[in-house]
């Protein structure tokens, strides 16, 4: 039986800097559940800060009433459907212990990522986000800017040029945009409109 439960932010930080592609915890992050199955530590799913401007497309919101999902890897070892069934409990539990308003997610397409465990649980796709740059120093671990500040203090590149660091800019593409409303009542409020769920493109070699 797959067990989902609040973790250390260690013990997250450990499996997802072994296992999701990103090879990280991101800065601001607030909650982090893992996933059991039995005694095992099978996956990790993190909610945090994210994206500085994301609760101004909705009217009225503030910063305390948004999170970022912003990490979710589990084992190959699980069912196949454990993502939704193991997101659909996160939901849940946020929902009821927490007066977080809504949720934030993002598919990145460089990936070959669409959104999918997104669109099956629900989410309101608002389409592609602003590409926002990544910032490498020296370490081989590309980080956001809230990382950046998170871990050093500061995401000024003068302030690592004072200490002889260079920074290098990682472009990134623009991503697939999630809203998942925990309070209906601020679904109402969304200020973008909702688009077609992105799908696939079909290939001769597909068929």
């Amino acid at each position: 039986m797959i067990l989902v439960k609040p973790i250390p932010f260690v013990a997250a930080k450990v499996v997802l800097e072994k296992h999701h592609y990103l090879h990280s915890l991101p800065g601001g992050t607030k909650l982090a559940f893992g996933v059991f199955l039995g005694n095992r530590l099978m996956g990790a799913m993190t909610f945090g800060s994210g994206p500085a401007n994301a609760y101004r497309m909705v009217e009225g919101a503030s910063p305390s009433d948004c999170l970022t999902l912003s990490r979710l890897w589990l084992s190959d070892e699980l069912p196949s459907n454990s993502e939704s069934r193991v997101l659909g409990v996160a939901l849940r539990a946020l929902r009821r212990f927490t007066q977080i308003r809504f949720l934030v997610s993002y598919a990145d397409p460089a990936q070959g990522h669409l959104g999918t465990i997104y669109q099956a649980t629900g989410w309101i796709y608002t389409g592609l986000s602003e590409a926002m740059p990544l910032f490498d120093i020296g370490d081989g671990k590309p980080r956001h800017s809230r990382s950046l500040s998170h871990s050093f203090g500061s995401h000024s590149m003068k302030h690592f040029e004072n200490f002889g660091v260079r920074v290098r800019v990682v472009a990134q593409s623009r991503k697939h945009r999630y809203f998942y409303f925990l309070d209906f009542s601020y679904q109402s409020k969304l200020k973008v409109l909702p688009e077609p769920y992105p799908k696939k493109e079909v290939t001769h070699e597909d068929n």
